[in-house]
């Protein structure tokens, strides 16, 4: 007779690890592991493990240095290690294993969750070598949580639960490590490294490709009591200055000072707000000398003056990448000032320079050392500011290497697996505190790309070079709120998309029109693209126009009068950016920041709030002239250009003849959306 096959028991045994309290954190030891959970701030943990040795304190991350104050009781009861923080309770089994509870009532918010009963559990460590490894955290999935955040990304999602997103990057894809849950928390993935997030609806999984530690970072309570621990834990924002909440016109290349400065005097001639106007790539003598080319810009000094007569700004556009032909390469090679390679030429991408009729191999400074960012600080100090020259338009900032194998980059910081998401943001660091060095305290970048913690040097984001037509406007939405959530505030588009639009073609015509109404309520009001006719890349290249007056008389009277409703508007937008600068609660919201209890405004994605009291309504679709808005339950909403009063709770449909944009106004504020002749 057969004996049946015993049955394997449900888990295996295992010898349970060390829970121990240590310098206000609690510690768990075992399996050659160790994890350490500790309170970081109020209502919030930070979480960190490490394999076959010591908790490493100085990792690079997105976290300031000291930990705000926070009142936490920490206990062991038998098998379990509880912090209780205000909002959060973290607890650690003696299994290694973290879940986090809310305080008031002890419901699950999250818990890791552990891949298989036996292995492997929660953290996966795969070496890479000399004590790397690829780093797999994961947690569990519930039904119907929905997830925003992420940076900006061009998938056209503002949920992505159900997404797989690189955590890498790219030119208009904009990796920031931050989750917002509708479960009540916000997490940070506080590791630069390269990797993905999968939020499958089996579980969350997070992936460092090579790294040394885990580290994350939790807090609990509603969306905007997140974000505003969030901005305490990683920095807050400056106040955005006056002039910067005013118009930024720009288009691929003003070729010559006399060029740009003729633009500018059209604006003030017709009359036309305008606060800043930017001078974009190919103004060097070569790519990497940080410096205006005296052929193309003469007398900069006269320039400024004459520009802040006007009481417009100069932006420069400020390349981090380095040409052979640049006067600054020799020494910033021997200084290992540049970014290193592990095999191969010390050489990231190819580029047009002057001088030249082919592309060159250009490299990047290391933005991650201190030393290089001191030394191209000081160069834009000689050639720039010396001249009155403050903004600056951080480009190729990601930094744009191609091709884009960051496991060959060797930082300051480390290998490019492990810090290659740090360099947008040390980059603008470079700029922040050599302004401050300076004696300038308004600083203003504008970047293409950024990671967390960006905010606290004053940078802000911008989406890249995106298409130009109506499907890639009504993803720019869904974007900027994630950019929003993501803890960065200061954001814009190119209006009119970057790659191609006919200024003379009827059809892109309106994707203007309707592109510069949604500009006129984001953060920042820009107006760049690289519009027909196209030029070959090089020095030579300009774009085809790109003003107000480029697009027709009926375009131009609508544009016209945005730029003064934009006017209008800026101390109401000013005041949004006092209170974000406090607070770190963004100016441009997502309906359900304001209204968290009404669960179909976190369904909407095409709408979005200025502020507390003015609602936005896009129009995204060719030829529409009107649209359906949904009115956040909690309050009455106020046709702002009618007057008509709705409750809150309901979709209307809304008049959007070309020249209006739905606008709803809360509760009966008041704001100047009609002007008052």
């Amino acid at each position: 007779m057969k004996h049946p096959l015993p049955v394997p028991p449900p888990e295996k045994p295992e010898a349970p690890g060390v829970l121990r309290e240590a310098a206000g954190a609690l510690e768990w030891h075992g399996h050659l592991e160790t994890l350490r959970l500790e309170p970081w701030g109020p209502d919030a943990v930070r979480v960190r493990a490490v394999r076959g040795g010591r908790i490493q304190p100085d990792l690079p991350g997105a976290l300031l240095p000291e930990a705000p104050q926070a009142e936490a009781v920490l206990k062991i009861e038998g098998a379990v290690g509880r912090i209780v923080n205000g909002a959060i309770t973290a607890e650690v089994t003696d299994r290694g294993v973290v879940r986090f509870l809310r305080t008031a009532d002890g419901s699950e918010l999250l818990s890791e969750q552990p891949a298989h009963f036996w292995w492997p559990g929660a953290r996966l460590y795969s070496p890479t070598g000399n004590g790397y490894h690829r780093l797999e955290q994961r947690f569990a999935a519930y039904e119907g949580e929905k997830l925003y955040g992420l940076g900006q990304h061009r998938h056209g999602l503002l949920d992505q639960k159900g997404a797989t997103v690189d955590l890498v990057q790219r030119n208009a894809q904009v990796s920031i490590p931050v989750l917002l849950s509708d479960r009540g928390y916000l997490l940070l993935w506080n590791n630069p490294a390269v990797g993905r997030v999968e939020l499958a609806v089996n579980g969350t999984r997070w992936v460092a490709d090579s790294a040394r530690q885990f580290d994350y970072w939790i807090t609990a309570g509603m969306p905007a009591d997140s974000l505003a621990r969030y901005a305490d834990a990683t920095g807050h924002s400056p106040e955005l200055p006056g002039w910067a909440a005013g118009f930024w016109q720009c288009k691929l290349r003003y070729r010559t000072q006399d060029e740009l400065l003729a633009v500018a005097r059209e604006y003030r001639r017709r009359g036309l707000p305008l606060s800043v106007i930017v001078n974009d790539f190919f103004h060097w003598t070569h790519l990497g000398d940080w410096k205006l080319d005296p052929a193309e810009w003469p007398d900069p000094d006269a320039m400024v003056r004459e520009l802040e007569e006007m009481d417009v700004k100069l932006m420069v556009s400020v390349w981090p990448s380095v040409s052979p032909l640049s006067e600054n390469h020799a020494e910033l090679e021997r200084r290992g000032l540049l970014i290193g390679t592990e095999y191969g030429p010390m050489a990231h991408a190819e580029w047009p320079d002057k001088g030249v009729a082919s592309t060159v191999q250009v490299a990047f400074y290391d933005a991650t050392h201190p030393e290089g960012r001191e030394f191209v600080w000081e160069k834009v100090r000689r050639n720039y500011l010396a001249h009155g020259i403050k903004l600056w338009w951080l480009d190729a900032c990601e930094p744009e290497i191609n091709p884009g194998h960051q496991a060959n980059l060797r930082y300051h910081a480390g290998p490019g697996l492990e810090v290659a998401n740090l360099y947008p943001r040390e980059n603008a660091r470079t700029f922040y505190e050599g302004m401050h060095a300076a004696g300038e305290t308004e600083v203003v970048t504008l970047n293409r790309s950024s990671w967390a913690g960006a905010q606290r040097y004053g940078a802000a984001l911008w989406s890249g070079d995106i298409g130009t037509d109506f499907a890639t406007l009504r993803d720019q939405i869904k974007a900027g709120l994630n950019v929003m959530l993501s803890g960065i505030p200061w954001w814009t588009t190119d209006i009119g998309g970057f790659h191609g639009g006919d200024p003379d073609d009827p059809a892109y015509r309106e994707v203007m029109v309707r592109w510069f109404q949604y500009g006129t309520f984001c953060p920042l009001f820009r107006l760049h693209g690289y519009r027909e006719p196209w030029m070959k890349l090089g020095p030579e290249m300009t774009g085809g126009p790109n003003e107000v007056w480029s697009y027709g008389e009926q375009a131009y009277g609508i544009l016209s009068s945005y730029l003064h409703l934009r006017e209008r508007l800026r101390p109401y937008l000013l005041a949004q950016m006092r209170h974000t600068a406090a607070t770190g609660v963004p100016p441009m919201r997502p309906l359900f920041l304001e209204f968290p209890s009404d669960r179909a405004s976190w369904e909407v994605g095409d709408q979005f709030l200025l502020g507390p009291d003015l609602l936005v309504a896009p129009v995204t679709e060719a030829g529409a002239r009107e649209r359906e808005v949904y009115l956040p339950a909690g309050a009455d909403w106020h046709d702002a250009w009618t007057g008509e009063i709705h409750p809150g709770g309901r979709t209307v449909t809304a008049d959007a003849p070309l020249d209006r944009i739905p606008l709803y106004l809360r509760d009966g504020a008041e704001l100047p959306i009609l002007t008052n002749d």
